[in-house]
């Protein structure tokens, strides 16, 4: 069975903040071959899919394609704030190696 990533409320927040849904948009989170690990996270603002994963918050929304989707199971999408900058990141237990950018991983 493939549990469904997780959206923590900082991250529904994060695209409140930013009018994700005012403009129609959804937080897009996929999986594309490439990077330093041989897999990379796409994060990006898009318009749902008919075949997406979509998981509601807040009244925003995160979508998933059915092609990432084994990838990023059981996985956290959360926001972050630091000094160097803030981000959307991907706790994914499914990697077992990751590059130092955070948007890189290997499974």
């Amino acid at each position: 069975m493939t549990l469904p990533p997780t959206v923590t409320e900082r991250a529904y927040a994060r695209l409140s903040e930013i009018g994700a849904a005012r403009q129609g948009k959804a937080l897009r989170i996929a999986v594309e071959g490439g990077g330093c690990s041989g897999f990379q996270y796409s994060i990006t603002l898009d318009a749902p899919a008919e075949d997406d994963l979509v998981l509601e918050g807040a009244g925003e929304r995160v979508v998933v394609d059915s092609v990432s989707l084994p990838f990023l199971q059981n996985a956290t999408i959360d926001f972050t704030r630091e000094l160097i900058g803030a981000k959307f990141v991907i706790d994914n237990p499914n990697a077992t190696s990751s590059c130092g950018c955070g948007t890189s991983f290997s499974i």
